[in-house]
């Protein structure tokens, strides 16, 4: 695979893809947390964080408008920061977005809080 044929995501960058723990028609946005090119698998592999629309869930982080550097959701999300899953590059569907740095800096550092 070359950066030609398909496009490697970024660090911040919010995907639609495969839901791991639904069907396989299910799909689900994500936040992407790695993009570092020295690790094994970049670009065909990618460490994420689940986003939602539900607001009922304990300790969420909310995605504030002014958050989104390029694209959106349809409605407001927020990211769950112990919903960390492996998504292979083949089952991500579209890019919907990306997002600032700090709100990914916060995401990265909330499932290493909900391990201590």
């Amino acid at each position: 695979m070359t950066d030609e044929e398909t496009p490697i995501f970024e660090r911040g960058d919010i995907v639609y893809g495969d839901d791991p723990f639904k069907g396989e028609e299910d799909a689900r946005p994500w936040l992407i947390l790695s993009n570092h090119k020295g690790r094994p698998f970049h670009g065909d592999q990618y460490l994420v964080l689940t986003l939602t629309s539900k607001s009922w869930m304990g300790d969420l982080i909310d995605i504030p408008g002014e958050s989104w550097l390029r694209g959106g959701t349809p409605d407001g999300s927020r990211i769950v920061p112990w919903g960390v899953q492996s998504i292979d590059h083949e089952d991500i569907d579209l890019w919907q977005g990306r997002l600032d740095s700090d709100l990914v800096d916060e995401a990265v550092a909330a499932p290493v809080e909900e391990l201590q």
